[in-house]
């Protein structure tokens, strides 16, 4: 029975297990959550329990890709609005901590080669390790690596729990203020009825008028006489109309302008006209746009708003559609069925998980990955498979579809393979880790270790306090910053679990590539100086 124990898949679930339990336990409302796994990884590891490596490339590859996919649609508005800031805290983190790793090195009296190997596992870089070994052809980045590596990972998931504690941040008006900042880009759709009363108008159709794209708000209704219906491009307005409008309240404004005053007086509901959500699952329709659809033309039919992600947004003619949007949908009921069908409004298939672009989109990501790319004629980096992956998926979410295979995931498709990816990574790298630490301690002793400490530590803590109170940049998502500019996953997973927002996710993706390159230049000087 106890043989079990030692077997890697039994070992694995064990692990999950106890780290779940030990991370439900709160101290005075702290608690260590998800990262609890590795803790407990630690110690079976050093008991010789191990779960397999080949789990820790599969848990590694599952929770980057899910990441990506998660952040993508945000991320290239996210990188034009907030890259500078983002990419600046970056700099700074990883410039602070060269420069530590450079004077402790000399300090204390330790061998450069050693203490670049010190700096990549402070920042638990792999790939700034690569480059260091490939620089100096010596082992001894490898040994600072190993020793100090553990202290590093977990030291970054004890400092992102730690800071909101001792700095008396409330997370939840954190994500809040994040979610709020998110509806500003978005801003709040609302309904008018409005009268005409614009003698220029007088007769001329919708088309002619441009409403739609001059104001960027849809008519959902018009009254005309004692009838009520839903409008086409061919519908003319006429003196004493009044038309129901949906649409921001500067569109609104806008609309006040072309057509007449606002009403309080009530629409009638047309006859046989109804007001659905629809849920868009079909793949015919994916990265179409709503004047590409046309579905005023052909059904009478008119979308009134889009929900995505939780936000609402006004739809225009550009508007694209995505899997997993739902939009509010005006017609008449026989032409309600044919755009249902149209858009597919099938919850079934929206809660349902195709693996192959999940499959697929990995083997991109790994072959991005191990491509090389040369640096201004100095060396040559590669994404490796953390960043070849997280690459391809922020891409590929992006483009949605490619032919018949849809990119996107549900958000509970996606929420259980990034947790199960995570699991595995956090228990394979803590019986590794465990397994050599002590080892590690005993023959080279404790300044390694505490100067690896220094160099995590430092950087973490001074580029939280400038983000938080020089930036005033929102705390969830600095944490995701913070996170990615240490190349840290278990410093995302610690991160992402104080927030139901994506704000850590897109932070943490906003940066990784560009602390990917830096940590492999300053690997390269550190290796050389």
């Amino acid at each position: 029975m106890t043989d079990l124990i030692y077997e890697g898949y039994f070992a694995l679930f064990l692990i999950i297990t106890l780290g779940i339990i030990l991370g439900s336990v709160k101290f005075r409302g702290f608690s260590l959550d998800i990262s609890a796994v590795v803790f407990v990884a630690l110690i079976m590891g050093h008991y010789g329990i191990m779960v397999p490596e080949a789990f820790q490339t599969i848990g590694l590859v599952f929770f980057i890709f899910t990441i990506g996919i998660q952040a993508g649609p945000g991320f290239f508005d996210a990188f034009k609005k907030t890259g500078r800031q983002f990419l600046g805290v970056c700099l700074l983190l990883v410039s602070v901590a060269a420069l530590l790793s450079f004077f402790l090195t000399r300090f204390f009296g330790l061998d450069p080669h050693l203490g670049v190997g010190i700096f990549n596992g402070a920042l638990t870089s792999t790939s700034g390790l690569a480059a260091a070994i490939d620089i100096s052809e010596s082992t001894l980045p490898s040994v600072g690596y190993g020793v100090v590596y553990p202290a590093g990972a977990v030291m970054a998931i004890l400092i992102i729990h730690l800071l909101p504690v001792i700095l008396r941040v409330d997370m939840k008006d954190e994500e809040k203020r994040y979610l709020e900042k998110a509806q500003e880009d978005h801003p709040a759709v609302s309904v008018q009825n409005f009268v005409v009363e614009n003698k220029n108008i007088h007769g001329k159709t919708i088309r002619e008028l441009g409403i739609g794209t001059m104001t960027r708000a849809v008519i959902s209704r018009i009254k005309h006489g004692g009838d009520v219906y839903a409008p086409g491009g061919k519908t003319r307005l006429y003196l004493g109309d009044m038309v129901k409008v949906v649409g921001t309240d500067e569109a609104l404004d806008k609309v006040e302008l072309m057509i007449g005053p606002r009403t309080d007086k009530e629409m009638p509901q047309a006859a046989g006209y109804k007001i659905n959500w629809v849920l868009v699952t079909s793949k015919e329709v994916i990265n179409k746009s709503l004047n590409e659809l046309n579905l005023t033309a052909y059904y009478n039919a008119t979308i009134t708003r889009i929900r995505r992600s939780g936000v609402e947004i006004s739809p225009h003619g550009n508007s694209t559609l995505r899997f997993g949007d739902k939009l509010l949908l005006a017609s008449d009921e026989d032409n309600m069925t044919r755009v249902m069908k149209l858009l597919g409004n099938n919850e079934k298939r929206l809660s349902e998980t195709n693996f192959l672009p999940i499959s697929l989109g990995i083997i991109i990501g790994v072959l991005l990955g191990a491509v090389s790319f040369p640096f201004f004629g100095l060396f040559e980096f590669s994404l490796g498979i953390t960043g070849g992956v997280l690459t391809a998926a922020l891409v590929l979410s992006r483009i949605g579809k490619t032919g018949p295979v849809i990119w996107n995931m549900s958000g509970g498709a996606n929420n259980l393979l990034r947790k199960l990816g995570l699991l595995m990574f956090l228990a394979t790298v803590g019986t590794h880790a465990g397994a050599h630490i002590a080892d590690a301690l005993i023959e080279y002793g404790w300044t390694l270790l505490w100067t690896g400490l220094t160099i995590t530590t430092i950087p973490m803590v001074l580029t939280t306090l400038i983000g938080r109170y020089a930036l005033k940049m929102n705390f969830a998502t600095l944490l995701g910053v913070v996170a990615g500019s240490m190349t840290s996953t278990p410093g995302l997973a610690a991160a992402d679990a104080k927030t139901d927002s994506d704000a850590a996710t897109l932070g943490y993706a906003t940066v990784y590539p560009l602390a990917l390159v830096l940590m492999i230049i300053f690997s390269k000087v550190l290796s050389v100086i």
